[in-house]
Order: C-alpha cells, then sequence, then structure tokens
C-alpha cells in the first residue's frame, strides 16, 4: 500500500514537473508598460504581472521609466520611448523576442519601442489595455495634488507649444479635431507613431510585422475621451461630431501604419470587455491574455493556442484588478 501511494506520488511530481516545462518551452517572455500616475513596484501592477507570469510560466517583467509616476505625468514619450528601447536591449532573455502589455498610456512606450527602436529584439504580440492609440480629447483625470498644479499651468499655456510638449507627457497624445493645424505642427509624438504627417516606411513595416494586435475597449470607461480610441476610433478631423470607428478612418483605410494589414491577415483582435479603465477580471484576462503569453505559435492567422491549463477550474474568475492608479 505504502508502495503504490509512493509511485502514484512520484507520477504526480513527474507529471507537474513535465507540465511546466512543456509550458514554460512554449511561452516567451512578456514585458508590462504601466500607465499614468503608477509605478512598477508594488500594488495592481505587481500583483498584474505576477498573475499572468505563473498562470503563464512565462517570464514578464515591468519595465521602468525614470522614477514611475512623475515622470510618467512629465517626461516626453520621446524621451520615454528612447530610454524603454535602451533597457530592452541590454536583457538577454528578449533576445529571441517577447511580447508586449500596455496599460493605457503604457501603450505609447509600446508602441515607441515596435516602431522606433532600432536593433531591438522583435516583439511577437503586442496586447493593448484601454490604450488612447487615437488620441485623446482631454487631459487624463487628476487627483495629485501636486501633480494637478503643474499639469493645470501646463494645459492652460497651450497644449501644443513646445514647452508644454516638453513637460506634459500626455501632450504628446493630445488631439483636438477641431484644431488639427497645430495638433499636425506641435504635437510631437503622436503624429508620428501614427504616421500622420509624414509617412515612413519603417514604422508601418515594423507595426504590421506583429504576429497578434490585440486591443481591449473598456465599456465604461469614462478616462479615454473618446473610448474608441482603445480601437482606434476617434472624432472626425474638423468636428466633435460622431465618433469614427478605426475602419472608416484614413489611418485605416490608406494603411497608414500597417494596421488594415494586419486586420486583413486576421491578426488583430477588438475585444470589448465590463468595467471602468484599467478594471479588468480575472476571467478576462484569462480568456483575452493569457493565450498570447501561452505559445509562441500563436503567430498562425492569430490563433491562440486553443487548451488553458486545467488549475482555473473552480477559480473566481470574476474577480477584478483595477489597474488604473489615478
Amino acid at each position: 500500500m505504502e508502495s503504490n501511494f509512493k509511485c502514484l506520488l512520484m507520477f504526480s511530481v513527474a507529471l507537474f514537473t513535465l507540465f511546466m516545462f512543456l509550458t514554460t518551452a512554449d511561452s516567451i517572455p512578456f514585458v508590462v508598460f504601466h500607465g499614468i500616475a503608477d509605478k512598477c513596484k508594488g500594488g495592481a501592477v505587481t500583483q498584474f504581472t505576477n498573475l499572468l507570469s505563473n498562470w503563464s510560466g512565462s517570464a514578464g517583467y515591468c519595465i521602468e521609466i525614470g522614477n514611475g509616476a512623475w515622470d510618467s505625468w512629465t517626461m516626453p514619450f520621446p524621451k520615454q520611448t528612447a530610454i524603454a528601447c535602451e533597457k530592452l536591449k541590454k536583457m538577454s532573455e528578449l533576445k529571441n523576442g517577447y511580447n508586449i502589455i500596455g496599460l493605457s498610456q503604457g501603450n505609447f512606450v509600446g508602441r515607441g519601442v515596435v516602431e522606433l527602436c532600432d536593433d531591438a529584439p522583435p516583439v511577437r504580440n503586442f496586447i493593448s489595455l484601454a490604450g488612447p492609440h487615437a488620441g485623446i480629447a482631454s487631459v487624463p483625470l487628476c487627483k495629485f495634488a501636486a501633480v494637478c498644479v503643474l499639469v493645470d499651468y501646463l494645459v492652460d499655456l497651450a497644449v501644443y507649444s513646445g514647452y508644454v510638449q516638453a513637460h506634459l507627457a500626455p501632450a504628446g497624445y493630445i488631439k483636438i479635431p477641431t484644431d488639427m493645424k497645430g495638433y499636425k505642427k506641435g504635437c510631437e509624438f503622436l503624429p508620428k507613431i501614427n504616421n500622420e504627417v509624414y509617412k515612413n516606411t519603417t514604422y508601418k513595416q515594423r507595426f504590421s510585422s506583429l504576429n497578434n494586435l490585440i486591443l481591449i475597449k473598456f465599456d465604461q470607461d469614462n478616462v479615454l475621451v473618446p473610448r474608441e480610441t482603445s480601437w482606434f476610433g476617434y472624432f472626425p478631423d474638423g468636428s466633435w461630431d460622431e465618433i469614427q470607428p478605426a475602419q472608416e478612418t484614413k489611418l485605416y483605410t490608406e494603411d497608414w501604419i500597417g494596421l488594415k494589414t494586419l486586420d486583413e491577415g486576421g491578426k488583430v483582435k477588438f475585444v470589448n470587455v465590463s468595467g471602468g479603465h484599467l478594471e479588468i477580471s480575472y476571467g478576462d484576462m484569462k480568456q483575452h491574455i493569457l493565450p498570447y503569453l501561452l505559445d509562441d505559435r500563436s503567430r498562425t492567422f492569430g490563433k491562440p493556442k486553443s487548451g488553458l491549463p486545467s488549475y482555473f477550474s473552480g477559480r473566481k474568475m470574476k474577480k477584478i484588478i483595477n489597474l488604473y492608479a489615478l
């Protein structure tokens, strides 16, 4: 009896070890870029990263830019992107490729890495949560007094002025539809990575080389104006009228950055989840994020690995993680 028990125990340990090996072998590392006013260490971002790493068997890294919360407000995105680029190129763990998860404005650091970073390791899948990809029409809500005083001061100066662009990070993706001339002339980041002024074929080639692009929109998001920007939808130029879906924008129809190419290849997932800005459930993480961390072979027409680990059975998938720091 004791001998049978030992054999069963050894078999179970061997089976578990094999499972963990196969899971890890199928997975590649991922990096997380957090949102505004947040930081990598401690809190919800750490919990989010650790959960996905544990579930997938992939190594997960939150990449900090500067000092975190303060620099997320005040450091312009060209500089944030340059810092991230150099950090990632020094990580030997990423040399064979990796996945990116962007949280809100952290998506711009991720996209900057994809499009602007020379000689960087290849990005396989890009998973965007509440990414303001087509811009926002107002500054994100601000609740911290010291930062808010600075933000209000800078916005009052004129959002497209050189000084504001250099000292207020969100200014790099504020897009006022009735001031497109000022936007294209003065906004220093979003027009560049969206190829809105000069059509850079390298940016398009790099972006359209992604295996999968997962765009997650939150249906009660009151931070992004409009929330459809998470899917590249936005107000038409010169008007505050009805929002154009991505497929009706020139960025898509003229394929400025390769979004249409990716979509027609079945590589774009337009995902809508319930909840406010960056409020995501374990169940939605499991369904919409985890499959793209499990298997690098998901590049085949955007189809992720079908089977998920059995340890999800019985878990309370309705539990929510709030990744919005404000």
